[in-house]
């Protein structure tokens, strides 16, 4: 099995994680951002990343390959059983993907992306999504984080996964939940960061994140 794509990305990451905690190899190579060539643009048309090859399977998005996975081996299980339980995990993957990743993105891209690809930066724009929208992220988590320290039936779940990835970016380069305001959320994604199946994705785009603070 083949994962195309940049490490640092959240989404990409996520299925690092997500394939890691399932016990499957996966070969990441570099896709998107001009690279990977045929085989990466095989596997998703549109360039968006990751990109996931099985054999003759090619598809993209994280969320279609992490189903892929998932149903070739179900166990440990990591999407709840219970429908409502199942639910509130795709909620919160959906949370992280769309509504986490939206804030995370305009601070990410704008002052660590951006200035490495030698592109533009909107760094009003990345102000502005850290002093407005993030706060309201943080506070949300922050009010329905269980004691338990897991999103979802009190165990380690896809939420976990989903809503820790774009957030782990936004730390990169932001130093808002450092603050003390949020000290469960602060709590939480520490757990996250020193989980095996995290830390050794983290471990690895380490030396990327580098070049790209430095940029």
């Amino acid at each position: 099995m083949i994962l195309y794509g940049a490490r640092p990305s959240p989404f990409v990451r996520k299925v690092i994680v997500f394939a890691a905690e399932k016990g499957i190899d996966l070969e990441v190579k570099p896709g998107g951002f001009g690279q990977g060539g045929e085989a990466f643009a095989q596997t998703s048309p549109f360039g968006k990343i990751p990109g996931f090859q099985d054999g003759d399977f090619l598809i993209s998005d994280s969320t279609a390959i992490i189903t892929y996975l998932d149903t070739l081996h179900p166990e440990p299980n990591l999407i709840p059983v219970e429908a409502k339980a199942r639910a509130r995990t795709i909620w919160y993957e959906e949370f992280g993907d769309t509504i986490v990743q939206a804030t995370g993105m305009q601070i990410f891209f704008n002052r660590m992306v951006a200035p490495f690809m030698g592109m533009a930066q909107d760094l009003a724009a990345a102000e502005k999504a850290e002093a407005d929208s993030l706060p309201k992220l943080y506070d949300y988590l922050e009010s329905i984080l269980p004691d338990s320290g897991f999103l979802v039936e009190d165990r380690f779940t896809l939420a976990d996964i989903a809503v820790a990835c774009p957030i782990i970016n936004v730390c990169y380069c932001s130093s808002v939940l450092a603050e003390g305001r949020w000290p469960r959320l602060r709590g939480w994604l520490q757990q996250m960061r020193e989980r095996p199946s995290f830390a050794a994705a983290l471990a690895v785009e380490a030396k990327a994140i580098e070049r790209m603070a430095a940029a």
